[in-house]
């Protein structure tokens, strides 16, 4: 079934998807937005629960939720909003730039279980003449693809916010934080980082 809509954050639903392990059962999307990207994991996963902070979000989620998904309105930051370690697969696109950088990550790593994996889709702003020649190579295929997609671009009410970190910091911070990850810059202004949580010893 085809995307309602098609924005930055949808083109890279399929790499979120592609990471999740075999056998997961329960998943966390954190800033799940209306659920379009939870509805995509409750058909890989057993569990699927959503999380957001604003309200308008979690009643269009839940309008359309199934029956291996809950939503749930509230804030991942908060250290009692979610119980702690219990995730085999943590997803957050365009979240982590929405708090500090440092408790975001930290927040997400609580909630995962070890042995588990953590996806995240990010944004940064440019700052050397390098980021901007990267950026601008993405605005043809953006164009191109915006126009092959058509429809709405997002959902009514999304919050939006800019990044408060650049490339570099958002690269350097990534690796100290997820020793081991697997970061990669993104043509569409987006950066990836998988991470697979240690199992305790």
């Amino acid at each position: 079934m085809p995307d309602p809509y098609w924005n930055h954050n949808v083109h890279y639903h399929r790499l979120v998807l592609d990471a999740v392990p075999d056998g997961c059962r329960e998943a966390l999307d954190v800033g799940c937005g209306d659920g379009l990207l939870a509805r995509k994991l409750a058909e890989k996963a057993a569990l699927v629960t959503g999380v957001d902070r604003s309200p308008e979000m979690i009643r269009q989620a839940r309008a359309t939720a199934s029956g291996n998904i809950t939503f749930l309105e509230a804030d991942y930051l908060d250290g009692t909003a979610l119980p702690e370690a219990r995730y085999d697969f943590v997803s957050a696109v365009a979240v982590v730039h929405h708090a500090p950088f440092e408790d975001a990550v930290d927040s997400l790593v609580r909630l995962l279980a070890p042995g588990g994996r953590l996806v995240i889709v990010g944004m940064a702003y440019n700052r050397t003449a390098l980021d901007w020649v990267i950026s601008g190579c993405g605005l043809p295929v953006s164009l191109l693809l915006r126009r092959r997609r058509g429809g709405k671009r997002a959902p009514v009410g999304m919050p939006m916010e800019d990044s408060t970190v650049h490339w570099g910091e958002a690269r350097r911070a990534a690796r100290r934080l997820l020793p081991g990850c697997r970061y990669r810059r993104r043509l569409l202004w987006r950066y990836t980082a998988v991470w697979d949580k240690p199992l305790e010893s």
